[in-house]
């Protein structure tokens, strides 16, 4: 882990060298031999140079002293103890991967505060920390990361925590300024580093960064990005995080040729985190604002806000000359409305295509009529409840005929492919590379040369709206990427990220080749990425999405091992303030939780799975094994019976590591309760995985599980549905209480 660079914003080539020079003069050259940096020690007595424990560079003199350090010159990241002084600032690495703008970023500690910002002219601050500095030298006023976050000193002294609600007493930690904007913790864990607390999104929020959604976009939740109207596009369909791109006039082009469209109920970061950072035309009307910006050749966008605090009223126009990722605020008190400078054949275009809507429409009213009113109440349904509700509460097969309807209102910049599409990217669906009862999946390959799997569904509808309304427009590293799909007549196809090692149940059940079993690290570090990507659903993301399968079939690794959650199929949307959910029973034996057979559902049936997932991965054997005899086939049945006899560890897995295997037992225990009001949330269990939460010491080990007798429940991924009859194994509800 890199936590400090030379020359850090203009990387040498290869061939270059490192010189600690007879002067003392430490000298970085590039391949032709010339100076690209150096510390400029010469003549200061320099006997030599060493690497500390913590990661710092030191050039010392004969006495031992310290002459310079890399401590004290930050680049982006700090080590514990290590200072951020007035004037001093973080800047992300522009040779750092996956970057929307690279270089574009910094977070400085001037004499007014500490501030986040867009590196333009002038700066978009993002982030704001004001702070009286006393009137003294500013090498005695600086920041210090310590404990997961950052303490202030004034004069020397200690004043308090920039930020609060967060502190980690990891032996290893530090804290890095990231490409993205993101001020994130990372620590240690066995052998690994993984980001523990992620700072400013506290503060601002996840669609408080300036390139969230990129140049344009609208940030509409975690994960969601869309562009304005219809007069924007992508830059990337099947990313739109990148920004959108449409006819965006270059700077003073003639006034004649510009118009403004017109954005409302949006706000923006830099007008709200630091006015002084834009340009505040005062007291204007809403006209006004956009005729300054019309008039001025530079000016990109103006935002205007009709502020009314009580009796008090107010009007401010602030102008923009570069336009980042904006933010939608439908709930804001005042009237906002951002005007975006465009082409004005933009606006033309668009308004000629209404116009021939409009006709052709009317042209044929009469005999749309029914259907317009059909599509109507059926769309407000629908983005309240999801299509799959109402076929299950009305029973309305006829609703299929406004299933592209919703498609629009749901598959966001999704790519949408044909069925000839498909049968290309998968040379005519020849390579299987899995299959259910319902679904098989293909490797195809997209024209740009990128791998992807093409899941090709069975006349299975409710499982592909599913899919697309739960992670259509959503993005988290720890989750399968659904990058398009194909709905055309009776075909319907669903195109995500090709995942190269396949899913976990044949990495922690089937042990064909010993080089194929996972180490302790591996497991612990997939247990953390489903973790994650489960709270990112439940607490992070716009709605609030319940996965309903959690299985080890369903946890996808990639090249590196990491985990990512897959087949939404069975998933249910709720609002982010909606407690229980209404549902028909679904997922799948020895993973539901006991409340199936008599309480309202939560989100608290993923934990459920998840713990039952967590004892396949540290112990290595499935849930429900047939090959078992009659007293083990249920493994919690055995895991309730070990904790009985104290001999828990004679359960795991022999590449487990017993000094640890034990705590992820407990979790495991944990969220398998039978009350689920006392099962984690995933915050909590990523609490506990990070080592800043102990699992509770009063935990019921009598668990509970559903099975079916006599049939099968499930078809390789697709739940059939629960007609039948559901029975508790005696076994395990026996035993103290």
């Amino acid at each position: 882990m890199v936590v400090w660079s030379a020359n850090w914003t203009h990387p040498v080539g290869n061939q270059a060298t490192l010189e600690l020079t007879v002067e003392g003069d430490l000298i970085l050259k590039d391949a032709d031999g010339s100076v690209a940096w150096s510390t400029q020690t010469c003549g200061e007595s320099v006997v030599g140079m060493k690497l500390t424990d913590t990661g710092n560079l030191v050039l010392f003199d004969k006495n031992n002293a310290v002459v310079w350090q890399s401590i004290d010159h930050p680049t982006d990241t700090l080590i514990l103890g290590q200072k951020l002084r007035v004037g001093q600032k973080l800047t992300p690495s522009n040779i750092a991967t996956n970057v929307n703008e690279q270089g574009l970023y910094s977070l400085s500690l001037t004499t007014e505060g500490l501030f986040a910002q867009v590196e333009t002219d002038p700066p978009q601050v993002y982030y704001a920390s004001r702070i009286n500095f006393p009137d003294t030298s500013s090498g005695s006023n600086y920041v210090e990361f310590t404990q997961g976050h950052l303490e202030l000193f004034l004069n020397y002294t200690r004043n308090g925590s920039l930020f609060s609600g967060y502190v980690s007493t990891a032996a290893v930690q530090f804290l890095k300024f990231e490409s993205d904007g993101h001020l994130r913790v990372y620590q240690q864990f066995e052998n690994e580093f993984f980001m523990a607390h992620d700072i400013l999104t506290e503060y601002i929020g996840y669609c408080g960064y300036p390139l969230v959604c990129g140049r344009y976009g609208i940030c509409e939740g975690h994960g969601i990005c869309s562009c304005p109207d219809h007069y924007f596009r992508p830059i990337d369909y099947a990313n739109p995080s990148l920004g959108c791109t449409g006819s965006i006039p270059s700077s003073c082009e003639a006034p004649q040729l510009e118009s403004f469209l017109d954005v409302r109920g949006v706000s923006y970061f830099a007008v709200k985190t630091d006015p002084q950072g834009v340009a505040d035309l005062g007291n204007l009307d809403e006209e006004s604002c956009k005729k300054t910006c019309a008039n001025n050749c530079s000016c990109r966008a103006a935002l205007f806000q009709d502020v009314r605090d009580g009796s008090k009223h107010s009007r401010v126009c602030y102008l923009l000359s570069q336009v980042f990722s904006i933010k939608n605020e439908s709930d804001l008190m005042h009237s906002t409305v951002l005007f975006l400078k465009v082409h004005k054949t933009t606006i033309e275009v668009a308004h000629s295509s209404k116009t021939i809507l409009i006709k052709t429409i009317t042209s044929s009213l009469g005999s749309l009529l029914a259907v317009v009113f059909l599509v109507a109440v059926i769309k407000g349904l629908y983005r309240r409840k999801g299509f799959e509700d109402v076929k299950e509460e009305k029973g309305v097969d006829e609703v299929e005929e406004v299933e592209e309807d919703y498609l629009d209102q749901v598959s966001g910049a999704l790519m949408r492919f044909t069925y000839d599409n498909l049968k290309i990217i998968t040379e005519d669906f020849d390579n299987r590379i899995g299959e259910g009862g319902f679904s098989s999946v293909y490797q195809g390959t997209l024209p740009e040369g990128k791998k992807v799997a093409v899941k090709q569904l069975n006349g299975s509808k409710k499982s592909f709206l599913a899919e697309v309304e739960s992670i259509g427009n959503i993005h988290h590293v720890n989750l399968v990427r659904l990058i398009g799909f194909c709905a055309e007549k009776f075909h319907r196809l669903l195109v995500y990220e090709y995942i190269a090692k396949g899913s976990l149940n044949k990495w922690i059940f089937h042990k064909l080749y010993e080089s194929s079993l996972l180490d302790w690290q591996q497991r612990m570090k997939i247990i953390f990425d489903i973790a994650k990507g489960l709270c990112y659903l439940h607490e992070e993301c716009g709605w609030k999405i319940v996965h309903m399968d959690i299985k080890p079939q369903n946890i996808l690794l990639n090249e590196n091992f990491n985990a990512k959650i897959a087949d939404f199929g069975l998933s249910k949307i709720t609002d982010r303030d909606q407690s229980q959910i209404v549902t028909t029973m679904r997922g799948t034996p020895g993973y539901m939780a006991p409340e199936w057979l008599h309480a309202t559902i939560t989100e608290k049936v993923d934990v459920y799975s998840f713990g039952v997932v967590i004892l396949e991965i540290v112990c290595g054997r499935k849930v429900f094994d047939r090959s078992q005899n009659q007293e083990d086939m249920y493994f919690l049945g055995v895991f309730k019976r070990k904790w009985e006899e104290g001999q828990l560890l004679d359960m795991i897995d022999k590449r487990s590591d017993d000094i640890h295997v034990m705590k992820m037992m407990r979790l495991a225990a944990w969220c398998l309760q039978v009350d689920f009001t006392k099962r984690p949330s995933l915050s909590m269990a990523i609490k506990v995985l990070e080592g800043v939460m102990e699992v509770p010491g009063d935990l019921d080990y009598n668990f509970s599980y559903l099975t079916l007798t006599n049939v099968s429940l499930r078809s390789g991924k697709k739940a059939v549905e629960f007609g039948i009859t559901i029975s508790v194994v005696p076994s395990v509800l026996s035993g103290p209480r």
